[in-house]
């Protein structure tokens, strides 16, 4: 009696075991509340909150695909072909002296399927018009067109500037690193430079005056440029003045640019441009004695939205030097 006694008891405590566990099993977890990523539309379109914070992302970039035609340009051809990717990270948040800026650019380029790249093309902050890190300079800013010949031959630099700027006007200084530039048989590949911006619109009309000192080479360059609505598209001027090659500036002593760009339909912008060099820079530390002028046009066309075509043709003349044909066609795609 005592031994089917114990036996009911052990079948009975192993039951409620067994129901606890089998309970236990079909209990659900409750589910973890899901942040669902909203839309930042503070600082314009394409930016969403990062979850979990204040800040605001916006992600874009592009997919291009070039040919590019002159002589030698592909080693010992004359033509060759190369793909791009480019995608930008740029992040805003709030802060008691304004907006705090991020922003970070990376570039992949392939020649071919083992001749390949990466860069950083742009690592910058900006906080209350002061901006620090990897950027591009007022001076590679140019016409519209392809044949104008304006800007400095390296226009990436680590730099420290400040910009006022307001919807119609903007000015500013900045202190850059040369280390890429131009630099004359006694210098080291190491130099600094200041550059000053400013420039805006009125109405139809905009314009900008860049100037920068070369401090190691000792020289200096000046560029105006504007650009004016006239009839069915919009003419663009410049001029550059340079006391020697340095750089901010090596192509001639002086030079003059024009260009108008046609806008013959809403998809299609047509742009012929010439330019004219005095004392054409060849090579060596100083510009050259002779003169040279370019020429050349540049289609665009816009197939869809966020999807265009380029091609582009350019004849140069030096009076020292032969002259050349150079140009390329481009599909590119934005996002």
């Amino acid at each position: 009696m005592n031994i089917k006694s114990l036996l009911l008891g052990s079948a009975a405590a192993l039951a409620v075991v067994s129901g606890a566990q089998a309970a236990d099993a079909i209990v659900a977890a409750e589910p973890e509340p899901v942040e669902y990523v909203r839309v930042c539309d503070a600082y314009g379109t394409g930016y969403f909150y990062i979850p979990g914070t204040e800040t605001c992302l916006k992600i874009n970039g592009y997919i291009r695909f070039q040919v590019n035609v002159g002589e030698d340009v592909g080693g010992d051809s004359d033509w060759d072909a190369f793909s791009r990717g480019q995608v930008q990270f740029t992040a805003k948040s709030d802060t008691e002296y304004g907006p705090l800026t991020g922003v970070i650019v990376m570039q992949f380029n392939a020649d071919n399927a083992t001749d390949q790249g990466a860069k950083l093309d742009s690592a910058y902050l900006d906080i209350a018009g002061f901006r620090a890190g990897l950027f591009y300079s007022w001076w590679d800013d140019g016409l519209s067109g392809e044949t104008d010949d304006i800007g400095s031959p390296v226009t990436l630099h680590n730099s420290i500037r400040y910009q006022y700027e307001t919807s119609d006007f903007y000015a500013g200084i900045s202190v850059d690193e040369l280390e890429d530039g131009f630099y004359k048989t006694d210098e080291e590949a190491n130099n600094v430079g200041v550059a000053v911006g400013l420039g805006g619109k009125a109405g139809a009309f905009s314009y900008q005056i860049t100037a920068g000192y070369d401090v190691d080479n000792e020289e200096g360059a000046v560029r105006a440029m504007g650009t004016v609505d006239i009839g069915p598209g919009t003419l663009g001027l410049a001029a550059v003045y340079a006391t020697g090659p340095s750089s901010y500036y090596t192509k001639a002593e002086w030079a003059v640019a024009a260009e108008y760009a046609i806008k013959a339909t809403d998809k299609l912008k047509i742009t012929p441009g010439v330019q004219y060099y005095s004392d054409y820079y060849v090579s060596g530390d100083d510009f050259g004695n002779g003169d040279a002028w370019k020429a050349g046009l540049t289609v665009d066309y816009q197939i869809v939205d966020n999807f265009y075509a380029k091609a582009s043709v350019q004849y140069l003349d030096p009076e020292d030097a032969d002259d050349s044909t150079s140009g390329y066609f481009r599909l590119q795609r934005s996002f």
